[in-house]
């Protein structure tokens, strides 16, 4: 299959941009408005989502600036936004890739409605947890705190499975996309399940941090530890595999008039070093070493 930038451009944005193949060559068009507008006309219930996400943003920043409140070294609203924020992301994130399956509409918005229902259960969780000045994560003080962990906990298992699903349907099905970010797609989502993994290392330890206890010295918004080690960094790098890969295949893509074949190389390149670069973060973490010292 020969790959030129307009074929890029007509796999991955939505077919309303397209007319007989041929893409529209308006400069000011924008890719992401175009992303957004796929989201909404597709999956209105993860489109809503996303809305909400943003919406808890919005209370997470007010907090921020009007409650002064310190859980483990940072506000009580730093992780509720960050949250929002990731949850938004990922959200957006499967509401377009999934118009790239060629699933059945049934499907489609069977596993749309899961993935909206889990996040937005999983996220408010977090939120009224911040509101109440209390851990979610990891937080076994009370049979509450227990039970809306344990909620969180089977939710992201759900979640899981339905990555799964797509690593799976990835490798055995023809998306509507171009070799090249199929196979980005692909890789995305293994690192995405790694960095799941990651996640349920923390979980088996009942903290984040390695070497000094959860809380501390840490950078800054993200909090990540600056004197042990924190598992946090390969989970965060892992959970964004599913944007930042394919996104650099769409890159490539439109950047270079390549052949399919370099494409696959330069992705697989790509995903390698990204593979590599979390998995220096795990070990490094899980030797009890921060990212960036700053004793």
């Amino acid at each position: 299959m020969e790959s030129t930038t307009k074929l890029n451009l007509n796999k991955i944005v939505p077919a309303t941009s397209v007319t007989n193949n041929v893409v529209s060559s308006n400069p000011s068009e924008n890719i992401f408005s175009k992303l957004v507008q796929t989201v909404k006309t597709e999956s209105p219930f993860l489109y809503g989502t996303v809305l909400f996400s943003i919406a808890l943003a919005l209370v997470g920043i007010v907090g921020i600036i009007f409650d002064q409140r310190i859980l483990l070294g940072v506000n009580v609203w730093v992780k509720p936004l960050k949250f929002a924020l990731s949850s938004g992301i990922y959200v957006m994130t499967v509401g377009f890739l999934m118009t790239l399956y060629p699933y059945t509409k049934r499907k489609k918005k069977v596993l749309n409605n899961i993935v909206a229902f889990t996040m937005i259960v999983d996220v408010s969780i977090i939120f009224i947890q911040g509101a109440r000045g209390v851990q979610s994560h990891y937080n076994i003080s009370s049979p509450v705190d227990a039970l809306m962990y344990a909620t969180m906990g089977i939710f992201v298992g759900i979640n899981v499975i339905i990555m799964l699903l797509f690593i799976i349907d990835t490798m055995r099905l023809k998306l509507k996309t171009t070799k090249s970010i199929q196979w980005a797609i692909l890789i995305g989502w293994l690192v995405v399940f790694f960095g799941s993994w990651v996640g349920g290392q923390m979980i088996s330890q009942l903290s984040h941090n390695v070497a000094v206890a959860d809380g501390g010295a840490g950078l800054p918004l993200v909090n990540w530890s600056t004197v042990g080690g924190d598992l946090r960094i390969a989970h965060f790098f892992g959970l964004h595999g599913i944007q930042i890969i394919p996104l650099f295949a769409y890159w490539i893509g439109k950047k270079y008039q390549v052949s399919s074949r370099k494409q696959l190389l330069a992705v697989t390149l790509f995903g390698l070093m990204y593979a590599a670069w979390i998995g220096f973060t795990f070990y490094q973490a899980k030797q009890g070493m921060p990212l960036i010292g700053l004793q």
